[in-house]
């Protein structure tokens, strides 16, 4: 490396910042399917520097804007009032991922000097009341919804993100490592949105990657819900605001994940199936389900999880950081082994089917067998009886017609009772050996029967 290469690459990814900005990752109860979606991509909305390259490259899995619209800042308004700052700047965009992952963000700009408390209270009421966010006299997602032209409802999800690029005095008190209690006290208040006693607050717990701290420069800090990200350059910004995103993202797709996992399982327990027709039903349909699951897994979590989208180490320390605080990697593991034993007893379930079906044809094969056998003895009393008729026997009058049941009604019984008789039985075995295979697949009480996981060994 040349002198004074890290020096100038500092200078390019830190530099001071006048105002203070916000921007709010909110995950979608929905999801929107991003085909047809006419405002460009991602990477052509926000600035991100010498990113851009390897961005632009991996675009197709970066979720795509499919609502963008620039806010008059006097059109927002939370529920109790703006905590003491000024918004001079808001603009709103939903984005969705490939596979329809929905996450709506809020960038905000503020004008004049933001202390601590005053952004702590707003990150709060942004983030525990954010169902009473308002775009003038209607509520937020109503607005968005219409935008979108959903037939159901916006609701938020279950995970929120919220970045905070702090200027002006905000900023310099942060970089101030000449008082690290100080210091320590502010990113808590801010980090936990004021919800946390302000003594002791020097010992309350928040990640900083140790690659993105440069004292005096640059700072980066953060919890589960929000992150402060002090003396970086807008690209730097940009970039880390991405990789919460991707975060958010495959968070609420884990947590989607898990539930429709344990709705597929319980389905599986009460399915009412008294045919095998309607067992190949339940199977085809959770066998479509599982492989959708699959899908979530690998491209809407695994994708957003590593740091291929932006190889860099700025950008990997805080995603590496940020995905160790949120679980991702151990929910992940968790949600994969879930679905991979759903898959076992999916698999299970059809090779019990297969296995009742072959025994029922098998006894059924038997049946036929044995009536075809029979037939071929109780084909001799006719034989025997044709002869009767054919020869010149003293019991058979010329005179009379071989239909006469009045004088041959014994002959044609001792004939064709035993025909009628075999044929009886034979239906009703045909009819038995149906049902028993469904007796294979259901318990004697009509429900499902329970198909057991299959068990590994102690030591895995």
């Amino acid at each position: 490396m040349l002198p004074g290469t890290s020096s100038s690459a500092a200078v390019l990814d830190s530099a001071p910042r006048e105002l203070t900005r916000i921007l709010l990752l909110f995950s979608l109860g929905c999801r929107i399917r991003p085909e047809g979606a006419a405002l460009g991509g991602l990477v052509d909305r926000f600035e991100f520097g010498r990113f851009r390259p390897h961005l632009k490259s991996g675009e197709a899995v970066l979720p795509v804007p499919v609502l963008a619209e620039r806010i008059a800042p006097d059109r927002l308004r939370l529920p109790h009032g703006d905590h003491g700052l000024t918004l001079a700047s808001c603009e709103l965009l939903v984005v969705a991922t490939p596979r329809g992952d929905a996450t709506l963000l809020l960038d905000c700009g503020f004008a004049g000097a933001t202390d601590a408390a005053s952004v702590a209270a707003w990150l709060a009421t942004t983030c525990f009341e954010r169902d009473q966010l308002r775009l003038d006299d209607r509520p937020l997602l109503e607005v968005v919804g219409g935008r979108l032209a959903l037939s159901e409802p916006l609701s938020f999800g279950l995970n929120v993100h919220q970045l905070v690029f702090p200027g002006g005095s905000l900023r310099e008190e942060l970089l101030d490592h000449s008082d690290e209690t100080r210091q320590s006290v502010l990113l808590n208040g801010i980090i936990y949105r004021g919800k946390m006693p302000s003594e002791g607050a020097d010992r309350l717990t928040v990640s900083v990657p140790p690659n993105l701290r440069n004292h005096g420069v640059t700072l980066s800090a953060h919890g589960r819900g929000v992150s402060v990200q002090a003396g970086w350059a807008p690209h730097v910004e940009n970039g880390l605001v991405v990789v919460a995103l991707g975060m958010v993202s495959a968070l609420a797709v884990l947590q989607r994940t898990r539930l429709v996992a344990f709705a597929m399982m319980k389905e599986n327990e009460q399915a009412l199936t008294t045919s095998p027709s309607e067992i190949r039903t339940l199977i085809s349909r959770l066998s479509d389900g599982v492989n959708e699951l699959q899908l979530d897994l690998a491209f809407g979590v695994e994708a957003y999880v590593d740091s291929l989208l932006i190889p860099e180490m700025l950008m990997e320390g805080f995603q590496s950081s940020l995905r160790d605080s949120l679980g991702i990697r151990d929910s992940l593991d968790n949600s994969a082994r879930m679905v991979e034993r759903l898959t076992s007893v999916i698999n299970a379930r059809s090779a019990a089917l297969d296995a009742a079906l072959a025994e029922r044809d098998e006894r059924q094969n038997r049946i036929v067998s044995a009536l075809v056998a029979a037939a071929t003895l109780i084909a001799l009393p006719p034989t025997l009886l044709l002869a009767f008729f054919g020869v010149n026997a003293t019991n058979v009058d010329e005179g009379r017609s071989i239909l006469d049941l009045g004088r041959y009604g014994a002959a044609y019984a001792l004939a064709w009772l035993p025909f009628v008789v075999l044929v009886v039985i034979g239906y009703f075995l045909l009819r038995r050996a149906g049902r028993g295979s469904g007796s294979l697949l259901t318990p004697s009480d009509g429900g499902p029967a329970p198909v057991p996981a299959p068990r590994t060994p102690s030591g895995s």
